[in-house]
């Protein structure tokens, strides 16, 4: 009879040593899954804002109706990237640019010296640390360093005429 009670006390403590060897094993792909999930999701958002930044001016540049609506200039030691329209006869500009640690777009009508506005006047569009841009030969090169520090360049070729200097 003795023989069967340290029989069942041997089955019980097999029982649960693979338990707690479960629980261990679960626990662990719990713990290496969540590891997982957040370094992806930090390298999503990562390189969602370098290509927001990107995409989003190359979208106002595609914009333009043609490559002499695109200037490239500066106000306020600020590069900015200005495009020109006309509606109902009036002159209008969508400047983009970086201030203050934020992508900026500021719609107004066309003052080329930019006395009557200030840099801080744009709406906020994202994070973003600086941004600069060139036109040479009808290509405009713009290069954005997103709020994480990572620099995103892209060179678009102005559509039709010859851009604006």
């Amino acid at each position: 009879m003795r023989h069967r009670t340290n029989k069942h006390k041997l089955d019980g403590l097999i029982a649960l040593v693979l338990f707690g060897v479960f629980a261990a094993c679960v626990l662990s792909v719990l713990l290496t899954g969540a590891d997982v999930y957040r370094r992806l999701t930090e390298r999503d958002r990562r390189t969602y804002s370098q290509r927001t930044c990107v995409q989003y001016v190359a979208t106002k540049v595609r914009q333009a109706k043609s490559g002499s609506a695109i200037r490239v200039d500066s106000f306020d030691g600020v590069d900015r990237l200005s495009l020109l329209e006309e509606i109902d006869g009036e002159k209008y500009v969508t400047m983009v640019y970086c201030c203050d640690g934020y992508l900026r777009e500021l719609f107004t009508f066309d003052d080329p010296d930019g006395e009557f506005f200030y840099p801080e006047d744009g709406e906020k569009v994202m994070e973003a640390q600086s941004m600069s841009a060139s036109l040479e030969d009808g290509l405009l090169t713009i290069s954005i360093t997103d709020g994480s520090g990572s620099e995103s360049t892209i060179t678009l070729s102005a559509r039709g005429s010859e851009a604006a200097q």
